[in-house]
């Protein structure tokens, strides 16, 4: 099935059966699926993605809110061009990117489910980022439900915010606490960290970098 053919199946079989809603801008997408075929991958604030089983190497991520971003996302893919660490832009519609699929596990997923995350994958998101902004984009939002690794590798998968001007420092700071702490004694016995564990530090560094912006510097 070539790209165009594929897109006549999304718009068929898989827009009209699905519904996305956006509660709260802070959190993952909602979705109904009632799909026959399709799998939901995932969700992040703005977009879920979904994934059919006669296209294994590629997956279809639909807008659930600020539609208009997706041009945004669009000319991101187009400056990143071909690179090991992130996907593929290969084709769109109106509120959908068909992108590469990139396997593996993310760096959130793997605290919960007690996987060791080796430091090769750090060096491999650090040099992702000095490269996209080697090629002008500005790499915001990177953190552990947008980082995958699989065989040892990291890969970025959700470059939707490269766009914008702001200064975000989500990975300095999650780097930060690999070296510091994760490295230094997780990383050999790699426990398994519970999700309401890991969903409260996010809470508190969200709340914490907020404060941050709000207070005025000396």
């Amino acid at each position: 099935m070539n790209i165009e053919e594929f897109k006549k199946t999304i718009e068929k079989e898989l827009l009209p059966f699905i519904k996305l809603t956006s509660p709260n801008p802070y959190d993952p997408i909602l979705v109904e699926n009632q799909t026959k075929d399709w799998l939901l991958v995932g969700s992040g604030n703005y977009a879920s993605v979904f994934a059919h089983p006669l296209m294994k190497d590629v997956v279809v991520k639909v807008y659930g809110r600020d539609v208009e971003a997706i041009k945004d996302e669009i000319r991101v893919y187009h400056s990143l061009g071909v690179h090991k660490a992130y996907s593929r832009l290969y084709g769109h519609g109106e509120n959908y990117l068909i992108l590469k699929r990139i396997h593996g596990i993310t760096l959130y997923d793997a605290m919960i489910k007690g996987v060791p995350i080796p430091p090769q994958v750090i060096e491999d998101i650090d040099q992702a980022i000095d490269y996209a902004k080697q090629v002008g984009l500005n790499p915001c939002d990177v953190h552990g439900k947008n980082v995958v690794m699989k065989d040892g590798k990291g890969f970025i998968v959700d470059v939707s915010d490269f766009y914008k001007k702001e200064i975000c420092t989500k990975w300095d700071d999650l780097q930060k606490a690999y070296h510091l702490f994760y490295k230094r004694f997780k990383l050999k016995k790699h426990p398994r960290f519970p999700v309401w564990a890991l969903n409260g530090v996010r809470k508190t560094y969200r709340a914490t970098r907020i404060f941050r912006k709000k207070t005025p510097e000396n």
